[in-house]
């Protein structure tokens, strides 16, 4: 992905890379975004100071108008190829085919039929951002909830007693000010890097929900041509039978998504969760500035030296158990989802496309590297999940299957509490007794 949030550690790959839980969310490209325009610490108070008297947040944190301007720009510097009759009715057919295949392996009914079935990437990006505003405005308001807190107490420091020279005599302003030039600046900063990264994404998903995350009021199922001519670009392999493999990912998806109204806010409750923990001990950050300082490690007059401290964690608070939990829950049910449209897809066209296999492959070696939802919750919150939880996702959904049939699989979608947990992957059948309820209650009595 272009831009990068540097709020985690930026980890890469498969299960080799787990998630890095010493420190996050990072600060990164907040602070190197002054280091880097060579901002002394002087102009920079005074800027702050001068902007606060005219700083006003008015309605959304993170604003849709700046996600969509940004992503936009982006796009296009990019190749753009309109939906075309050819393309509508393609996507007819495929989408056709896999819903009829799905039928027999899902209980949940096929989506309402949409004329506009093919998206544009602009149209993906148009209707998409308001879904990305409001499930990462949570994470914002945490991080400016964090920065605006310490500021009263970052303004009670003593410069003089500080051993840095290059401060000397500077007073600090009553940094209480800045509280709304702060929050405003972490919101556009945000909306600056979501749109880059909304933009980023349109070039590579392949439908709607090619992302496996609940973004969009209603889940009808689209496909992006563009998008998929270049994702089997190379492959050898029939074009027909490529547009149903992923016109069966994208129905799977919209189906779950449609039954599922509840996921949207489970996955937004995970991310406030996460980004209510964030805390910056400004005591800790003073210290550890004067000690690089002191050893020679960050020199203030030097905007690569102190973008280099903040890449490596210098001033990267310890991540919370509650953040710790919130990641654990934030993965486990994304893992959930790709897991099942995985199984549900494998069950449906296995025995009928013949190039299956090599599909399968093809779109396993792509998620292990750049993943849509991976790229995007890998910048947000270092959040790496891992292609071995998928995995195990996958054959937990298979094993239910086989214990419980269809339908008692698809009945752990009604409610999270009937999701299974990390803990319950390796055993589905201890898992299905512990939730599921008998037949015969009178023992109960």
């Amino acid at each position: 992905m272009s831009g990068s949030f540097g709020f985690g550690p930026n980890n890469g790959g498969d299960d080799e890379n787990p998630r890095d839980n010493s420190g996050v969310p990072n600060m990164g490209d907040f602070f190197a975004q002054f280091a880097n325009m060579g901002i002394n610490p002087q102009s920079l108070f005074t800027g702050f100071n001068n902007a606060a008297q005219n700083a006003a947040n008015n309605g959304a944190l993170v604003p849709v108008a700046v996600i969509r301007d940004v992503a936009r720009k982006f796009l296009a510097t990019q190749s753009e190829i309109p939906v075309g009759l050819g393309d509508l009715a393609q996507t007819e057919e495929a989408l056709n085919i896999a819903n009829t295949w799905l039928d027999a392996v899902t209980i949940f009914p096929a989506t309402t039929h949409v004329a506009n079935n093919s998206w544009s990437r602009r149209d993906w990006l148009d209707s998409s951002i308001e879904g990305w505003q409001k499930m990462i405005e949570p994470l914002a308001a945490g991080m400016a909830e964090a920065l605006t807190h310490g500021l009263p107490a970052l303004g009670q420091i003593d410069m003089s007693q500080l051993d840095i020279p290059e401060l000397a005599g500077i007073q600090l302003p009553d940094l209480s000010a800045l509280v709304p030039v702060m929050r405003n600046f972490v919101g556009l900063l945000f909306a600056s890097q979501l749109g880059q990264a909304v933009g980023q994404l349109a070039l590579s998903v392949t439908g709607a929900h090619d992302v496996a995350l609940p973004i969009f009021k209603s889940a009808e199922a689209r496909l992006l041509p563009q998008n998929i001519a270049a994702w089997g670009s190379g492959l050898e392999l029939p074009e027909e039978e490529i547009r149903i493999y992923l016109a069966l990912r994208e129905a799977a998806a919209a189906r779950l998504f449609s039954h599922t109204p509840w996921l949207a806010e489970y996955i937004r409750e995970a991310i406030a969760a996460y980004g209510s923990g964030i805390r910056i001990d400004i005591q800790a950050v003073q210290r550890q500035a004067e000690d690089a300082i002191n050893t020679g490690e960050l020199d203030l007059s030097n905007p690569e030296s102190i973008n280099i401290a903040i890449t490596r964690g210098m001033f990267t608070p310890e991540q919370t158990p509650k953040q710790e939990a919130a990641l654990n829950k934030l993965e486990m049910v994304l893992a959930l989802i790709d897991g099942w449209i995985d199984h549900v897809t494998s069950a449906a066209a296995e025995s009928r496309l013949p190039s299956f296999a090599a599909l399968s492959e093809t779109l396993r070696r792509q998620r292990a590297t750049s993943a849509p939802t991976q790229q995007l919750f890998a910048s947000l919150l270092g959040l790496q999940v891992s292609p071995r939880k998928t995995r195990e996702c996958v054959s937990f959904w298979n094993e239910v299957t086989t214990l419980a049939d269809i339908q008692g699989r698809d009945q752990r979608w009604e409610d999270a509490v009937l999701l299974p947990t990390a803990d319950d992957l390796g055993d589905a059948k201890k898992f299905l007794a512990s939730t599921s309820v008998p037949d015969d209650l009178s023992g109960l009595i």
